[in-house]
C-alpha cells in the first residue's frame, strides 16, 4: 500500500494515477495539532487496515497530479540518519570512518518538508548547499534494544528522502538543520509491497544531469544494522525516520534547480530550488574552502 499525505492533511492511498483519500478511515483529524495523526495510523494500522481497504474500494478517485502532496510524517519523534554509509561517498570525501564505527546523528523534525515543497536555500553568499540522495525507512513497531535479525518487523515501510547540508566543517546537525533540509516523500510504500529493501536502485538527477546511482546492496551498515545500533541507544517509535546515508556524487544546487529523486518499488520526487533571504548567521561568515579534492 503507497500512503501519502496531501491537501490540508487528509491521507489517500494512491492507486495507479489515483488518490484515495481515506482520512476517516485512518484515524486522522487533519486540523489537529501537533499532526501526530500519521504516527498513531502507523503505530494502529494492522487495526485499522481493513478499513482502510474498503475506504479505497468504495472511495472517490482524485487524480494524483491534482492532488498536493504533504511529507508523510510531519512530527516524527526524531529522524536519525547515517553519516559516511556508503564506501563510494567516504573515498570521495576522504572521510576516515564509516557509519558502522561512527554511528549516528538527529536531524530536527522541523527540516522536514514535501515531494512538492521547495528546498529553501539559506542566505549564505560564501557557501554551497548540497544535496544528499537517501532511502528514508519508516519505523511501524516501537521497541528497545531490537535483534538485529529482528529488524523486519519494527519497519514499517520506505520512502524517498533529500538530506540537503550546507558545506563546511561545523557542527553537522547545524548544518543539516535548516528548515526544508529533509523532504521526504512522495509517500511511504508499506513494506510488504518492497521486495527486498536491501536490493533497491536509487538515483538523482539535478536538472538532467545524473549525479548519483547507487544500491543499497553497496551500504557499509545495512539495514538490519541501523535499526539495531538505532535501538541499543534509544527507544524507537512509530513514525521515526531513518536515513541511511548517501551515495557518491553529492554537489551544489542553486536557485531554480530541481533535485529528482527516483527508487525502485518506491516512486520518485521532483522537488525545486529556491534563493531564500532568511537563515543568514556569522556560524558561516568564512567561505568554506574543501581541504579535500573529491576522488572517484
Amino acid at each position: 500500500m503507497k500512503i501519502a499525505r496531501f491537501g490540508n492533511g487528509q491521507v489517500g492511498v494512491v492507486v495507479g494515477d489515483d488518490l484515495v483519500d481515506v482520512t476517516d478511515a485512518a484515524g486522522v483529524d487533519p486540523a489537529e495539532w501537533p499532526p501526530v495523526g500519521p504516527n498513531r495510523l502507523i503505530a494502529d494500522f494492522d487495526q485499522r487496515r481493513e478499513a482502510i481497504e474498503a475506504a479505497v474500494a468504495t472511495g472517490a478517485r482524485i487524480p494524483l497530479a491534482e492532488a498536493r502532496l504533504l511529507t508523510p510524517v510531519p512530527w516524527p519523534n526524531k529522524v536519525i540518519a547515517y553519516p559516511v554509509n556508503y564506501h563510494d561517498h567516504g573515498r570521495e570525501m576522504q572521510a576516515g570512518y564509516r557509519a558502522d564505527v561512527q554511528g549516528f546523528f538527529l536531524k530536527p523534525p522541523s527540516s522536514l518538508s514535501g515531494p512538492e515543497d521547495a528546498v529553501e536555500l539559506p542566505a549564505l553568499p560564501n557557501r554551497e548547499v548540497h544535496h544528499e540522495s537517501e532511502l528514508a525507512i519508516v519505523i511501524g513497531k516501537g521497541g528497545r534494544d531490537i535483534a538485529r535479525e529482528n529488524w523486519a518487523e519494527h519497519v514499517f515501510g520506505y520512502a524517498c528522502l533529500l538530506d540537503m547540508v550546507v558545506r563546511g566543517r561545523e557542527e553537522r546537525v547545524f548544518r543539516k538543520a535548516y528548515d526544508t533540509f529533509c523532504p521526504v516523500g512522495p509517500w511511504i510504500t508499506t513494506a510488504d509491497e518492497v521486495d527486498d529493501p536491501t536490493q533497491l536502485e536509487m538515483r538523482l538527477w539535478v536538472g538532467d544531469e545524473l549525479r548519483q546511482h547507487a544500491n543499497t546492496r553497496d551500504l557499509v551498515l545495512d539495514i538490519p544494522g541501523m535499526v539495531a545500533m538505532a535501538s541499543t541507544v534509544m527507544t524507537l517509535h512509530p513514525g521515526d525516520i531513518i536515513a541511511t546515508g548517501t551515495p557518491a556524487g553529492v554537489g551544489p544546487v542553486v536557485d531554480g534547480d530541481v533535485i529528482r529523486i527516483a527508487i525502485d518499488q518506491l516512486g520518485e520526487m521532483s522537488v525545486p530550488v529556491r534563493q531564500g533571504t532568511r537563515g543568514n548567521t556569522e556560524v558561516f561568515a568564512n567561505a568554506y574552502t574543501p581541504d579535500i579534492i573529491k576522488q572517484r
